[in-house]
Formats: C-alpha cells, sequence, structure tokens
C-alpha cells in the first residue's frame, strides 16, 4: 500500500473500533433500561452500530477489538447521569470525525450512508427515550439556581455581619433548609397549577433535594476553617465548580452554547455575592454590630 492507503486504512480502523465500542454501551445501556421502548430503541442503535462495524470490515478486511476503557465509562456515566447525557457526550465526540468521513466519500461507497445514519442516531434517541432526570430538569435548574444565587450571596453578607465561621454556619444551615422547604412547597404547587405531565410531588423533590444538597456543599466551609474570608473564598470557588460542572451537564443535554449559559450564571452569581458582602459590610458599621 502507498501511504494515501495507510492513511485511509487506519481512518477505516480507527472508525471500526468507534462502531464496535458504541455497539457495546448501546447493548450494556439497553439491559439497563427498566422501560421497554427505551430497552428496545437503544437495542436497534446497538444493531446499527454493528452494521456499521461489519460495513467497514469490508474494507479494512481486519477484525477491532473495543476500547474498553470507553465502553466501561460511557456506561457508567450515563447510569450515574442519565442515558440521554451518556449518549450525548459519546456522539459529541464524533464531530471530529466528519471530516474524515469526507475525505472517505470517494474511497469508500458507504461512507455517505454511514455518515448519514450517524446523524439520524441522537435525533431519533432523543424523540423516543423517556427520562425523568430530563422531565423535571428545570426543576433541578430553579434548585440549583435560587441556591447558588441567594445562598452564595446570603453566605458572602453573613461573612461580614456575622464575622464568626460557626456562627456563619449556623445561621447558613438554617436559612438555607427553610429556604429549601419554601422551595419545594412552591415548586409543588407551580407544577400543579401547570397540570402537565410532571408529578408535582417529584417536581418538589427534585428542587428540594437540589437545593439542600448545595446549601450543604456551599456552608461546608464554615465549618472547616475557623478564618471566615478563607471559608467565604472557598464557598465561592465552590460555587464556580458547581455552576461550571451544570452549565456543562445542561449544554449537553440541550444542546445550548456552553460558554453563555455559564458567563450568564457566573456573573449573576458572583455579582450578587459581591453586593451581598457590600450589604453586609454597611449593615454592620451602621448598626454597629460587632459579635
Amino acid at each position: 500500500m502507498n501511504e494515501l492507503d495507510n492513511k485511509t486504512k487506519k481512518i477505516i480502523t480507527a472508525f471500526q473500533k468507534n462502531e464496535i465500542t458504541e455497539y457495546y454501551v448501546y447493548k450494556a445501556l439497553s439491559r439497563l433500561s427498566k422501560d421497554t421502548d427505551n430497552k428496545s430503541t437503544l437495542q436497534r442503535i446497538a444493531d446499527e452500530e454493528m452494521h456499521h462495524y461489519h460495513l467497514w470490515h469490508k474494507y479494512s478486511g481486519e477484525k477491532v477489538r473495543p476500547d474498553i476503557i470507553k465502553r466501561w465509562f460511557y456506561v457508567f456515566v450515563a447510569a450515574v447521569f442519565g442515558v440521554t447525557f451518556g449518549i450525548k457526550l459519546m456522539e459529541a465526540g464524533e464531530g471530529n470525525a466528519q471530516d474524515a468521513y469526507g475525505r472517505l466519500k470517494d474511497i469508500v461507497p458507504d461512507a455517505g450512508r454511514i455518515q448519514q445514519e450517524e446523524h439520524e442516531h441522537e435525533d431519533r434517541l432523543i424523540a423516543m427515550i423517556d427520562e425523568d432526570k430530563l422531565k423535571y430538569l428545570g426543576s433541578v435548574v430553579l434548585g440549583l439556581n435560587d441556591a447558588l444565587v441567594e445562598f452564595t450571596g446570603a453566605l458572602a453578607g453573613f461573612t461580614f455581619a456575622l464575622a464568626n465561621s460557626r456562627l456563619i454556619a449556623m445561621t447558613g444551615l438554617i436559612m438555607g433548609f427553610s429556604a429549601s422547604l419554601s422551595m419545594a412547597a412552591s415548586e409543588y404547587l407551580s407544577t400543579k397549577t401547570e397540570a402537565g405531565q410532571k408529578n408535582p410531588v417529584k417536581a418538589s423533590v427534585y428542587t428540594g433535594i437540589v437545593y439542600v444538597m448545595t446549601v450543604i456543599v456551599l456552608v461546608a466551609p464554615y465549618f472547616l476553617f475557623k478564618n471566615y474570608y478563607v471559608a467565604l473564598c472557598l464557598t465561592l470557588v465552590l460555587a464556580v465548580l458547581l455552576i461550571l460542572i451544570f452549565t456543562f451537564y445542561f449544554s449537553v443535554v440541550k444542546d445550548v452554547p456552553f460558554r453563555g449559559r455559564f458567563t450568564e450564571m457566573f456573573v449573576i452569581s458572583m455579582g450578587i455575592a459581591g453586593l451581598s458582602f457590600i450589604i453586609g459590610l454597611v449593615v454592620k458599621n451602621v448598626l454597629k454590630v460587632d459579635v
């Protein structure tokens, strides 16, 4: 083979490895799924991936083994964060392969058809897979956004107003748990009024749990450090980390730009935290409170 043939064969075997790996991922997700329709859809996609593998094998003439690490990584991600997130994250990795598909079209007649079928996978899956994690994503967003914006600001204000790590932590927990119950109740009433497909109890539970978990993460530094300024800095770092993680998850699942949404959440949360910090300082000096 000349140099071009070697490059082409290398591309084809890489596609083979990807197809056989994704076959095992979809197969595993099909077995894990409890929903009959979801199970059937995932199995059909797995069969297509195997079909694509055999098409590439026809040109390469080589048997290729799956990527074991990639296989189990995406199965784990899908099991923890939801099938839709796992699949979209996996399929997003194929974006770099589109140029290679284009180069192969003149050499491999089946390349165009395989490329078209790969594009159809995601749309078909999103249309047919039904997950609570996605159905109640709005409730999760509500709980997380409110906790990040309100609670980060409140802790910043308490830091200057109270100037005592333990007192700030105790005040923050009381306020946080009370706010989570209020948010959960509001989400229950709101969802019930909408009369949609969402279960009001589930919606309120998602909102409440996410709020409480966010509160615990943000208040933890005040239990760990006596220096409340150090605790506040770590709390702000954790808030940014939470925004980063959730924005990435949301952008993958909903196909929205990551940078714009992250910037928006970051500016709002940190802006309110900074404003609350100033308010806490002003209130302490005006009221002459010394804790």
